[in-house]
């Protein structure tokens, strides 16, 4: 399913033409797809099926209450990695108890929340992490259940800036190293070890990570058991790839087929963690050409959507595919082609750095100040790691079913901006 189609040469969103919302609401303007949306969330149902998952979205890739109910509705379940995100789930109506809470650095506030919301589990990174969470559930009578999180020492070749499963990743603890900690908590009264869990990076285009990992999983569950703990839960994270070229990324059953297998030999139940893969082409950025210029051999296409919008490509080199909402040539299939009509150029925004840039010597058709582009794959991290750098307001965010629309998020505005700031 692709819900962002060209129609006699206009970009629409499911059923709603794109132009006349960025003309009501402005650039820059975010478009979300609910049919996309809950499209992709259905796949990951469907291929995970036989070993009923608790599908947990991942928050950080796109936080929108909105999108949260949408998701809650779908029968979705959340990973948070912050009392914040434990909060927003709370308030589009989640069921705490399926939720999992991740992250290195959980404090003893946020524990304490997330015992208070008797949540499914608290991944677990490190030794000092467990012995806080004892120490809150110990104060508060209540027991804590936590999966290990395990660094499988596994490159599932990612950017050097989200690999988290290889040896000197930050995150998760050496497989030798948990299983001292899970004889620790066997001895714990405020604890119980109801799983293991690892996740290897985003995004990840191969299985074979995932195959490895899932192999590791069977043997740790089957030594843990051995010693006495009740292993229920196998979480492998989330990762998988999306398109943000043409067609590179695996569909959901590709993964399936090499991790249901492993989770049944296991006899666990399994937690996922998608997030990109739900949200990433569910949603784009619609931003307006503002001044084009030629200097130094380069054309430059200057535009109101900023670094502090999108800050993908200049944080993680992140590619996105860049196009006319009114296109005088049609969109190629192979996004570093260059169809006849077409001359390279970069796509910049207004920020004040060097690195502010939505795509770079790509070949696009001839535009002018004023003209729309759209900026794809832009639902997963694009909001949520969004700024007001050089004191822009960001701009509104829609969610589009069918042929009508609501607004998501409302745009900001200049009092917006020092709204918080206390002057004497």
């Amino acid at each position: 399913m692709n819900a962002f189609q060209y129609r006699d040469g206009e970009l629409f969103c499911e059923d709603l033409a794109v132009a006349p919302l960025a003309e009501e609401f402005g650039t820059p303007l975010w478009i979300y797809s609910k049919a996309q949306l809950l499209h992709q969330l259905g796949q990951i149902q469907e291929a995970f099926a036989d070993v009923e998952p608790v599908i947990c979205y991942s928050v950080k890739a796109n936080s929108n209450l909105t999108l949260l109910r949408t998701m809650n509705e779908a029968g979705a379940s959340f990973d948070v990695v912050s009392g914040g995100e434990l909060f927003r789930v709370k308030q589009a109506g989640a069921d705490t108890t399926r939720v999992v809470f991740a992250g290195v650095g959980k404090t003893d506030d946020e524990i304490r929340f997330a015992l208070e919301c008797d949540i499914l589990k608290f991944d677990v990174e490190s030794e000092a992490e467990l012995d806080a969470i004892s120490a809150v559930a110990s104060s508060m009578g209540k027991v804590g259940r936590v999966a290990l999180r395990l660094n499988p020492d596994i490159d599932a070749k990612t950017h050097e800036k989200t690999t988290t499963g290889k040896k000197g990743n930050k995150f998760g603890m050496d497989i030798e190293r948990a299983g001292q900690l899970a004889d620790k908590v066997l001895a714990d009264p405020n604890l119980q070890l109801s799983g293991i869990h690892m996740h290897l990076g985003s995004p990840i285009h191969s299985t074979e990570p995932y195959e490895r990992a899932a192999q590791k999983a069977i043997e740790i569950v089957r030594e843990y058991r051995s010693k006495g703990h009740d292993i229920s839960w196998i979480n492998l994270g989330g990762g998988f790839a999306i398109s943000y070229r043409h067609e590179e990324g695996l569909s959901a059953s590709e993964y399936a087929k090499v991790i249901v297998p492993a989770v049944q030999e296991a006899e666990c139940r399994l937690a996922l963690e998608p997030g990109r893969f739900i949200a990433g082409n569910s949603g784009v950025l619609i931003s307006k050409v503002i001044f084009t210029k030629r200097e130094g051999g380069k054309l430059f296409y200057i535009q109101d959507g900023g670094m502090n919008d999108l800050v993908r490509p200049a944080m993680y080199d992140g590619f996105h595919r860049v196009w006319p909402v009114k296109p005088a040539v049609e969109m190629p299939a192979d996004a570093e082609s260059q169809p006849a009509g077409t001359e390279a150029a970069d796509v910049v925004g207004p920020i004040c750095e060097s690195c502010d840039y939505l795509a770079k010597d790509r070949f696009l058709p001839p535009m002018e100040r004023g003209d729309l582009l759209c900026t794809y794959s832009a639902g997963a991290y694009g909001t949520v790691m969004s700024s007001n750098y050089n004191s822009r307001p960001r701009g509104t965010e829609i969610m589009v079913d069918g042929d009508s629309y609501r607004i998501v998020r409302r745009k900001e505005n200049y009092e917006d901006l020092v709204r918080h700031e206390l002057v004497d």
